[in-house]
């Protein structure tokens, strides 16, 4: 697959400085393969990831993601493969010494030092001067708007001044990597969403390279440069947040990656510009060129994002016509959800199809029983071949 095989830059094998060296250094996965006892959590990975760019870890649990931090980290020493920041290999140093910043889920704040004290924590431990590490605090503070609260301690803050601050600590020695362990897990919804625009806007602002480890989609998708998207170990896909959500490598990454419905059928014919697929609930429908070949009359899952899908509410033709355009379903349900309205309806014997449309103000919903035909936007579904 195209996204774990990406060629390592060369690298030397010289060590890294300490902190206050120069942010936005590039990180390369070589090959990253690790096992614990005869069990395989990471196989065959190579990411190479640009200097100052945000990469995202998403999948489920147990999918490696966390394993390849500790990686990044020092923390594990892979079975095979090398870590390579900037044109240093890492893998014979311990993590003091790879200028590696970390934010944990639980920030892992000391709660017996103020909050300079836990900001300046880091450059203390590596015998910075008290004037630098005074300063570098103030300076990092005042960076996540929390200047006035320096001698409070980490019980007298909140959720989210308390994820500054661990940010402000990860930053303060001048991290060659930030790395990001699910970070915004414990915070509430609209919490979450300020502190993902916040660190956003510090990891641009220090041009720091940012490794964020999530199982949330959305997260993944509106904070990523690009997301490596991983399963049971192994690399699916890594590319932009739209490629990965428009053009999708994997029937995993397309199921997994927002919300998709999966139909299928068999296919017709294909060429470099696309795929015409027979459902088997009935109708045809273009599709984005298949990944792999497949030969014509082969059986294929075609994956159908509700938003590409629109309802017609005529549910013939006329006597004598054409046949109408979509597929015949029946309407199970409507949800309206703000500004949009899922209706699930049912097509042949599969599951239900979630399909979204705008909702108009003082537009009424389709009631259950209510016969439809679904048409789907050409060009826009996915197709993969069927599992044997």
């Amino acid at each position: 697959m195209s996204a774990s095989t990406s060629p390592a830059r060369p690298a030397g094998a010289g060590a890294p400085g300490g902190a206050g060296e120069a942010a936005g250094r590039s990180v390369v996965l070589d090959g990253i393969t690790h096992r614990y006892g005869g069990s395989v959590a990471v196989e065959g990975v190579n990411l190479d990831i640009r200097g100052g760019e945000l990469v995202s870890l998403l999948g489920p649990s147990g999918c490696g993601k966390t394993t390849l931090l500790r990686i990044v980290a020092g923390f594990l020493r892979q079975t095979e493969g090398r870590v390579i920041v900037g044109d240093r290999i890492m893998d014979d140093l311990p993590p003091s010494r790879r200028a590696v910043g970390i934010v944990f889920q639980n920030y892992a704040l000391f709660p017996h030092l103020t909050v300079a004290e836990n900001v300046a924590y880091g450059l203390a431990a590596r015998g910075a001067p008290k004037a630098e590490q005074a300063s570098e605090a103030r300076r990092l503070l005042d960076l996540v708007q929390l200047g006035a609260l320096a001698e409070r301690t980490p019980r007298q803050l909140s959720g989210g001044q308390q994820q500054r601050v661990a940010l402000a600590r990860a930053l303060a020695i001048r991290p060659a990597v930030l790395l990001l362990d699910e970070p915004f897990a414990a915070l509430d919804k609209n919490l979450r969403l300020d502190m993902q625009i916040e660190v956003k806007r510090l990891q641009r602002v220090a041009g720091v390279t940012t490794l964020l480890v999530t199982h949330d989609q959305e997260e993944a998708l509106s904070l990523s440069d690009r997301v490596a998207v991983l399963s049971q170990g192994r690399l699916e896909q890594f590319a932009p947040p739209t490629t990965v959500y428009d053009a999708p490598e994997s029937l995993f990454v397309n199921t997994f990656v927002g919300s998709a419905n999966t139909m299928p059928g068999r296919l017709v014919g294909a060429d470099p510009a696309g795929c015409r697929i027979a459902l088997d609930a009935g109708g045809e429908i273009l599709a984005r060129p298949l990944g792999r070949r497949v030969a014509p009359g082969g059986r294929v899952v075609a994956c159908l994002r509700p938003e590409h899908l629109r309802l017609s509410d005529a549910p013939a033709g006329p006597a004598g016509g054409e046949a109408p355009a979509g597929i015949a379903g029946i309407v199970e349900m409507a949800l309206p959800l703000g500004p949009t309205v899922i209706h699930e309806v049912r097509v042949g014997a599969g599951s239900p199809l979630k399909i979204a449309e705008p909702r108009l103000g003082g537009g009424t919903l389709r009631p259950p029983g209510t016969p439809v035909r679904v048409v789907v936007a050409p060009g826009l579904a996915s197709a993969f071949p069927a599992a044997a």
